[in-house]
């Protein structure tokens, strides 16, 4: 593949770490101390008191939406978007939750703020965001709006590491947030997530959900006490909160975040760069260029017909195969979510067809691979290939 959806996101260097970690004699290769240094240098660099490292971000988004349920037990609504990844609208059900779905801002992919004020009502228990493709989805209408309502804000930065929103960090603005370290994504444990907050319930929640529910997990003593106290025919090291789960991740993990880390934010600014040249390059008169790129930090080229062309599109996904660019039509997630059959007997019949803007890119939209070491040449001769579809 000439154009490949990511390329050397794991470095010499993580694999050299992993390695001296491994000549030890008996080294741990569990959740230890490598862990647990990862969270708090993760914590440092986006601006949070706590982070809870997890097996993947779609594990962070489940445990989200269960700590969302210990706070509302009697369920209600979350406000989703149509274009995410799955488990932003699984791990809503899964919890027993409603999901209220908003069409998004063809200008960030996120979902639109107004349309999500307009949605919001008695019932909603939180608004779980997506910022899309390392677009910052949040308007300044929307943060003021769910504060004046006590409405939690849960933001889904699983492809928008170091995207910022007024120039603070997306992920420490909500009342949790979620991130991924997928290979494909700005920094890679291999697969991984991570679950942020500055709320020590929800931080201790996170803790114990993570590991079976279990007590030992949480490190606050006098929580651990109460809870000895509470149940004192028990063992205390086998105390179980919640009905939960195991989403730990290991000590090469860790390693590799820690060492990962180190480089993101000139990633972030590589990326970033790349997309600029991308959409200087890119024809305007057959594809959208008008993106909201202020805070963004880029996942991945959109590519984006200007208008509905069955036959262009035909044609563009030909060139795209013979030429070696590595693509996904429907942008994140393979496009509008309310169309897959999960969905099915959840929403009504033909309910995608309410969200235009979604069903544009479910059909015309794409993402390309946008990755640190895509050099200037790269990226023209990429343009080339797109601009040369008629």
């Amino acid at each position: 593949m000439k154009f490949p959806l990511m390329r050397n996101n794991i470095a010499r260097e993580d694999l050299d770490a992993v390695i001296e970690h491994l000549k030890q004699d008996d080294p741990i290769l569990t959740h230890a101390a490598n862990v647990r240094a990862f969270e708090s240098e993760w914590s440092q660099w986006l601006g949070v008191k706590y982070s809870v490292f997890v097996n993947s971000g779609a594990s962070a988004n489940l445990l989200s939406m269960a700590i969302l349920k210990i706070r509302h037990p009697e369920g209600g609504e979350v406000i989703v978007p149509p274009l995410t990844w799955i488990s932003d609208v699984s791990s809503v059900l899964q919890n027993g939750f409603t999901p209220v779905f908003v069409d998004i801002d063809p200008r960030t992919l996120g979902t639109d703020s107004k349309q999500i004020i307009a949605k919001l009502t008695d019932k909603t228990r939180a608004v779980f965001l997506s910022h899309i493709q390392g677009f910052d989805a949040l308007t300044d209408e929307l943060i003021d709006e769910l504060k004046r309502r006590n409405i939690p804000l849960i933001e889904d930065v699983c492809e928008s590491h170091g995207a910022t929103h007024n120039g603070v960090k997306v992920g420490s603005i909500g009342w949790m947030s979620n991130f991924s370290f997928y290979y494909a994504h700005h920094m890679s444990t291999i697969e991984g997530g991570m679950v942020c907050t500055n709320d020590e319930t929800v931080y201790q929640q996170a803790r114990m959900l993570r590991s079976h529910g279990m007590v030992r997990e949480s490190n606050n003593d006098q929580l651990k006490a109460d809870y000895r106290e509470q149940n004192p025919e028990l063992n205390p090291e086998f105390i179980f909160a919640y009905a939960a789960y195991n989403m730990r991740n290991t000590e090469i993990g860790g390693i590799m975040g820690r060492s990962q880390l180190k480089r993101l934010d000139y990633n972030c600014e590589r990326r970033t760069h790349n997309l600029k040249r991308f959409l200087s390059k890119i024809d305007a008169n057959k594809y959208r260029t008008d993106f909201k790129l202020e805070g963004s930090s880029n996942y991945a080229f959109n590519l984006i017909l200007k208008e509905a062309d069955n036959e262009l599109v035909q044609r563009l996904m030909q060139k795209m195969r013979d030429s070696g660019v590595e693509f996904r039509r429907g942008s994140a997630g393979g496009g509008n979510q309310l169309r897959q059959p999960y969905l099915k007997g959840i929403v009504p019949a033909d309910y995608h067809t309410q969200f235009p803007e979604t069903e544009h890119i479910h059909f015309y939209g794409f993402y390309i691979g946008n990755f640190p070491d895509l050099k200037d040449e790269e990226v023209d001769e990429l343009c080339r290939i797109l601009n040369s579809v008629a």
